[in-house]
């Protein structure tokens, strides 16, 4: 307790770091920040915290694992057009940057009408910079310079003269063209990696196609789109791919042998690769009465894939596996992914496992770890194992339901009961499947089953992932944890307006912890606003990671976490793996002491490949939902506001789960303003609000499976919500219910914009719309091609999905 006292003692204030940090002739690390003020122990987590608030607020600037004080631009500033953010801002970087941190935020104002032509991706500016706070810049464009992205993807279309490319990024709508003869046999609709030539041209841009990859009305090509568009790597070097195919199984030697026990892995139909197997008993011990003996064990990858081999350089290359609806990108290839280290039944595998004890109310009193030989006893699915404890067994089952299954559901209560005990962040957002038919087209878009089978799976893995972080723990060996910080106070201030706004109240205590949200969660269930709730509470939290520093994972409500039971698909997990074997001597294959000083790095890196898998595979989804759709123009759907912007509002069709804008200019006529508070569009003229949560009748005006968009209308009926659409004869009207906004849609950086009116009566009105009133009054029409443009600049990320953390 003395030591505790002496170090927050003199624990340094922000200023003093801030001051050390700017007096240091060269970048600092966070050891040495430690060691010039004498941090040790559990303070070491006070100081992360508060170098990452010291970096969010722009008084420091993080390079590759280093601190140095931030650079400030100069007043002008050659830049490079980047993307759009959630808000549908143009951003920019600079166009040299040698520094090895992240450049600052720079967001490009709006151009005015007059000035110079709107830039692309890609684009060079010359641009006035503003400093306004936090690390963020606001650019005004004096002039464009250069030209776009040197390779774009897209698809291809002819005409008498010249080809053309239409980038299937939302954020490009320029086509390109291309010479006829380069490719004389291309068809319309062939997907096409394009090379942009160096030079101005007058008109379109000018390229030349370097690769076909196929054509966009195959099936196939849907995901190829996300994955060529994302730089997800999906061929594997000659190399890599020789030292799969000379894999060989792996030997007993000095393994623990454990094939006389019954494990079972349980997923899901369409799984391939079975990297988990489980297995439960009644715990004979008297002592332990009510209790359980449980056993978890995993394909042991670092058996096959060591520290710096051409499988290993590749691994951590990818970072994951990446799962589309048609394929699977692997971490590794199918001779190990689908073959050697997957668990296929009644064949002998190696394994590292992990055997708990647990009390009756699922409380962990001991573990073991070895590494061993397995023999999986079946290979059931969830649904099997499901309907074989509601009684409706199959002949695989049927033999398992009294020895193997029945004990794993007697485990899982127990779990279950230690779960409700810590306090885990239960929140209930459905996600739905696309189902393919052989030819991988679209047959439905159906919720996903949930079963007690799924959580079943969940809670093993949960619990052999923290036995995981416990043990390297105790073995004092590096541990790649996996990380979940607590809301940001800039999030729940947003969640509790908004939860005040619906009538929920949030506890305003200092700390939160996760039941204090699951209140707010029991209160909304079984109320019309329940997925909402869900939604925004799931919006608000932070973005789970991989690092070697602990602060515990929030939403699991656990002080000590790790990823263990996926090294198949999950390099964390791989380097898990190696820690325990390296500090428990169990063979070869195991952690150099060298690699342990690169985890920080290596965390950074492998986050960012699980949010680059994120958005491949959410981009793939939209396409496909796109595909789906595009038989369906103008046809009408009941849906609800998901997101409002100052530029529109996102709908989420009840049906199917996809999402499109209804941009503002097509809004009934009025003069629209974006309250950010209350997350809605309101009509300043006649009153009209629409608000996040409110239920609608949308049209589908366009679908581009190209591009993933979906461009909506509100129905001609549009005061019919989609209740009265089920419930009332068409053509009666009635007012929607409001609901209140999330926090998830983010206010716009500078307050609400000034006003947009959705008809504006010179044609360029405050929202910059092209949309106008005929002389008589009537609404000229939006062609289909002005509508790709529209939603192609503005659209929102709709990651909420991914908000947050899975339990695996």
């Amino acid at each position: 307790m003395a030591n505790d006292t002496e170090d927050k003692k003199h624990f340094p204030t922000r200023e003093e770091i801030i001051e050390f940090i700017d007096m240091s002739p060269t970048p600092v690390g966070k050891r040495e920040i430690a060691r010039a003020f004498n941090i040790k122990g559990a303070a070491k987590i006070e100081l992360k915290k508060i170098l990452k608030d010291l970096k969010i607020g722009g008084d420091v600037v993080k390079g590759r694992r280093r601190f140095d004080k931030p650079d400030r631009l100069p007043p002008v500033e050659v830049l490079e057009i980047t993307g759009i953010d959630d808000d549908g801002e143009v951003l920019a970087k600079p166009n040299v940057w040698k520094n090895d941190y992240e450049p600052p935020q720079i967001v490009v104002k709006s151009i005015r009408r007059g000035g110079p032509s709107a830039p692309g991706i890609g684009d060079k500016i010359l641009a006035k910079l503003r400093y306004t706070g936090k690390q963020t810049y606001e650019a005004s464009i004096m002039r464009v310079l250069g030209s776009g992205p040197q390779r774009v993807l897209g698809l291809y279309r002819p005409n008498e003269r010249e080809g053309r490319v239409v980038p299937t990024d939302r954020k490009d709508s320029g086509e390109i063209a291309v010479p006829l003869d380069d490719h004389p046999d291309l068809e319309t609709g062939a997907l096409v990696l394009t090379e942009i030539l160096p030079g101005k041209h007058f008109g379109l841009r000018k390229g030349r196609i370097t690769e076909v990859l196929g054509n966009i009305n195959e099936p196939k090509s849907i995901s190829l789109v996300s994955i060529h568009a994302r730089g997800i790597p999906f061929e594997f070097p000659p190399e890599v791919e020789l030292q799969a195919r000379e894999s060989k199984a792996t030997p007993l030697g000095k393994r623990t042998d454990l094939r006389d026990i019954p494990l079972v892995t349980i997923d899901g139909a369409d799984a391939r690769d079975f990297d988990d197997a489980v297995w439960a008993e009644a715990d004979p011990d008297p002592a332990n009465e009510g209790g359980w003996h449980i056993m978890v064990a995993i394909a042991d990858v670092s058996w096959y894939v060591r520290p710096g081999d051409a499988l290993d350089r590749e691994a951590v290359k990818r970072g994951n596996s990446c799962y589309f609806p048609d394929r699977v990108v692997p971490m590794l290839p199918f001779e190990l992914s689908n073959g050697w280290c997957s668990l296929v039944p009644h064949e002998d595998r190696g394994c590292m496992a992990v055997e708990m004890w647990l009390d009756k109310h699922g409380h962990k009193l001991r573990h073991k770890f070895c590494r061993g030989m397995m023999k999986s006893a079946a290979r059931l699915t969830y649904d099997q194992v499901q309907r074989a404890m509601d009684g409706q067994p199959d002949d695989t089952t049927g033999p398992l339901v009294d020895t193997i299954i029945k004990p794993l559901y007697g485990a899982f209560h127990a779990f279950l009961e230690a779960r409700k005990h810590r306090g885990v962040l239960e929140l209930d957002v459905p996600e739905r499947k696309i189902e393919l038919n052989d030819k991988g087209q679209i047959v439905a878009i159906a919720p996903r089953a949930r079963f007690d089978s799924h959580k079943l799976i969940e809670e093993f893995m949960i619990a052999a992932n923290v036995c995981a972080a416990e043990e390297l723990e105790r073995i004092k060996q590096p541990c790649m944890y996996r990380i979940h910080d607590a809301p940001s106070e800039e999030k729940l201030e947003a969640l509790r307006e908004f939860l005040e706004g619906a009538g929920y109240q949030l506890n305003k205590a200092s700390v939160l912890r996760p039941r204090d949200f699951n209140r707010i969660l029991e209160m909304a269930k079984d109320t019309p606003e329940s997925e909402l709730i869900n939604t925004v509470v799931l919006r608000s939290q932070s973005q789970a990671m991989y690092s070697p520093d602990n602060i515990g994972h929030f939403g699991l409500a656990l002080k000590k976490y790790a990823h263990f039971t996926s090294p198949i698909r999950r390099y964390a997990d791989l380097l898990v793996h190696r820690a325990l074997i390296a500090g428990l001597k169990l063979g070869e294959g195991g952690l150099p002491p060298e690699d342990g000083e690169r985890f920080e790095q290596i965390g950074e890196d492998i986050s960012g490949t699980e949010r680059r898998a994120a958005m491949a595979e959410r981009d793939a989804v939209d396409r496909y939902v796109a595909a789906y759709m595009s038989d369906k123009v103008g046809a009408e759907f009941p849906g609800k506001i998901s997101g409002v912007t100052h530029f529109g509002l996102f709908i989420s069709l009840n049906e199917t789960g996809a999402d499109g804008l209804v941009p503002i200019s097509t809004l009934p006529d009025d003069y629209y303003i974006h309250d950010a508070a209350s997350h809605a569009l309101v009509g300043q003229n006649r009153g009209k609000k629409f608000q996040l949560g409110d239920t609608v009748v949308v049209r589908i005006a366009d679908a581009d499976a190209a591009t993933g968009s979906l461009a909506l209308r509100l129905a001609e009926h549009a005061d019919i919500t989609a209740r009265d659409l089920v419930e009332r004869p068409r053509g009666r009207k009635g007012q929607s219910k409001r609901r209140g906004g999330s926090p998830g849609e983010r206010s716009h950086r500078h307050g609400s914009k000034p006003g947009f009116r959705s008809q504006p009566r010179d044609g360029n009105g405050p929202g910059g719309s092209s949309a106008t009133k005929s002389k008589g009054g009537a609404k000229k029409k939006t062609t289909p091609k002005k509508q790709r443009k529209l939603v192609a600049s503005s659209r929102v990320a709709r990651s909420a999905a991914k908000r947050g953390d899975k339990p695996q």
